[in-house]
């Protein structure tokens, strides 16, 4: 299993953001991408998920490209970005169950439950997800990784609105993911654990092709 970037660009609006990128992620890894505000942190994430073309480059998931293979990537991909993709008038089980639904891997309502309560939403199962904050939005959108079976991760800033409990919880399922042959992508402005050790880096302003001052992400 493995997701191989070779010589990518990509351009926003008038303004190349990085060039001649490279980098191999294998099974039990974890890739923390770095870089300054408008570095493309954003840009690139979406184009490893197929959601933006990138100029020119290859990426290839065991060794295909995903582009010819759009359907068997996206089975294989997780992806959270800065919006929790929740619906308001739906209670948070049944955000759950149709956001888990929707990814065509099987779970029955107890593990969906199981989910809500590990993540810190015991008690919040039925209300409508309009009426909790957004650290519990966020809590929501969160869950579905505790009953994901997608073997890629890719996690924009997840730690956004976490209280500390909710931070080292989140790393603890991130982690686990890992040592059990998963692998994942992520970016975030805050410094934790997770970040350190044994970790892939991967710094965007290494691969800046301007030193312009506008900000795209």
């Amino acid at each position: 299993m493995s997701l191989t970037v070779s010589n990518l660009q990509c351009t926003r609006g008038d303004r190349q953001l990085f060039s001649g990128l490279n980098l191999q992620l294998s099974a039990k890894q974890l890739l923390f991408l770095e870089g300054r505000n408008g570095s493309g942190k954003t840009t690139l994430i979406r184009t490893l998920c197929a959601l933006f073309v990138a100029d020119k480059g290859d990426i290839l998931w065991q060794g295909q490209s995903i582009e010819e293979h759009l359907e068997t990537y996206h089975n294989s991909l997780f992806y959270l970005g800065h919006l929790n993709a929740i619906k308001g008038d739906l209670t948070a089980l049944e955000n759950l169950r149709f956001n888990h639904t929707m990814s065509g891997q099987d779970c029955s309502d107890d593990e969906l439950l199981d989910a809500l309560e590990r993540i810190g939403l015991f008690g919040y199962e039925d209300y409508p997800t309009r009426q909790l904050s957004q650290g519990q939005k966020r809590r929501v959108a969160l869950a579905r990784l505790i009953v994901n079976k997608s073997p890629l991760w890719i996690l924009d800033e997840p730690f956004v609105a976490l209280d500390i409990a909710a931070v080292e919880l989140l790393q603890q399922i991130i982690s686990q993911h890992i040592e059990t042959g998963g692998m994942a992508i992520i970016t975030t402005h805050q410094a934790v654990p997770l970040t350190e050790g044994k970790v892939q880096h991967l710094n965007l302003d290494d691969y800046a092709a301007t030193s312009g001052m506008e900000s795209y992400v």
